[in-house]
Order: C-alpha cells, then sequence, then structure tokens
C-alpha cells in the first residue's frame, strides 16, 4: 500500500483544477487497489467492480471541487467507491449488507480466545508460498461483508481505524468490533488448515495497530 501523502495530493487537486487534467492519474493510482477491493467487496463480481471503478474515478475527477480536506483523499475516495457499489446493488434489488451483528456493534466485553494471536501470525516464510496466499484470499472472500470491509481496509489497505470508519459510514467502535469478530472468524477457518506451516525459526508477525 501506497501511505497518503496529503501535500502531493493538495498540489495535485490545485493543479488539476487549474487545467492540468493530465495529472489525475497520477493522483487516483495510489487509490485503485483499495477501491477495487471495496467494490469487489460489495458487488462480487469481476466485470462489475471495475466498470463501478471507472466510474467512481469519473465521478472523483468531477467532484474534485468539492474536496475540503476534512478528512484524507482516500477516505473521500473510498466513500464515493462505496456509494457507487452501494448505488448499483440497490439499482439490482441484491443489497447484501450483512446485518446478523450489525445491531451489537458497539459492544464491548469478553469475547471467545481465538487460536492465533492474529489471523496473520503465522511464520513469515509460509506466507511467501502460493497456496497460503490463496488460502487467505478465499477465507477473505468468505466472511460477511460487514467484515470482509473491515478486514480489506484495517489488515490489507492497512488504513487507521478513523479512516476506515468514514470509509464505511460507521463509528470507530464499529471498526474494531468487527475487526476483531473478523478475524476470530479468519482463524476458525485457517487455523487446522496451518497446521502443516511449521516455523523454521523464531519471530512472528504480531498484532496488528
Amino acid at each position: 500500500m501506497t501511505a497518503p501523502n496529503p501535500e502531493f495530493e493538495a498540489d495535485c487537486i490545485r493543479r488539476i483544477l487549474a487545467g492540468e487534467g493530465e495529472l489525475f492519474h497520477a493522483l487516483i493510482s495510489p487509490c485503485e487497489r483499495a477501491i477495487y477491493f471495496m467494490l469487489m467487496s460489495l458487488l462480487r463480481n469481476e466485470a462489475e467492480a471495475e466498470d463501478a471503478a471507472q466510474e467512481t474515478a469519473i465521478k472523483v475527477y468531477l467532484n474534485l471541487k468539492n474536496f475540503r480536506g476534512d478528512s484524507q483523499f482516500r477516505t473521500w475516495v473510498l466513500s464515493i467507491a462505496r456509494n457507487e457499489g452501494l448505488g448499483r446493488l440497490r439499482k439490482a434489488g441484491t443489497r447484501r449488507e450483512d446485518s446478523l451483528d450489525a445491531e451489537t456493534d458497539e459492544q464491548t466485553g469478553d469475547y471467545t480466545p481465538a487460536i492465533l494471536t492474529s489471523w496473520r501470525e503465522v511464520p513469515s516464510e509460509a506466507l511467501e508460498r502460493q497456496e497460503l496466499g490463496a488460502m487467505l484470499r478465499k477465507a477473505i472472500e468468505g466472511l460477511p461483508e460487514i467484515y470482509r470491509n473491515v478486514v480489506l481496509l484495517r489488515d490489507i489497505e492497512e488504513m487507521d481505524v478513523r479512516e476506515t470508519a468514514t470509509a464505511l459510514g460507521i463509528t470507530e467502535g464499529a471498526v474494531k468490533v468487527r475487526l476483531h469478530r473478523a478475524r476470530a472468524l479468519l482463524q476458525r477457518e485457517l487455523a487446522p488448515k496451518l497446521e502443516g506451516f511449521a516455523p523454521r525459526k523464531k519471530g512472528l508477525f504480531g498484532w496488528f495497530k
């Protein structure tokens, strides 16, 4: 993931609005993967996600003048992507937002301990294996949407809690609870399959921040 560069983004936006439209690719390209992840998570269709990503880019370009810098540029872009995806789902009549635990997002307290400290707490050499990468992707894709989106933004795109909450339109508390539950689900799914990936050296991935 490319870390946001607010100074570069602000300069690009200013120059684009002044007529240098060719700079838009440089501005939007660091967000492209996160946009696609968000839309693929919502739409579950590659062609539809790619089309929605193109539409998102167009809407970002047309609405650049409305970006006030109250949040990170990437957060603002992902909010547009999410609205684009949800709009397509509503139009198709297939809204898939899972609500099974949404009403308890703000709960705190005890949870069943997970088998691993973190769902990515596995030997670094094992993470390099193609089969494990495919296993992780499949497990993430199998999560309910409300958990999958949080994992993609927090653990894959490495967005912070506040930025994730803004992009998803939920509270920071909901982000923390959903991420905890998502990791627990991933651990439950992956732990039995990871038994063959025994560490050959010390040093495991620790907690995500």
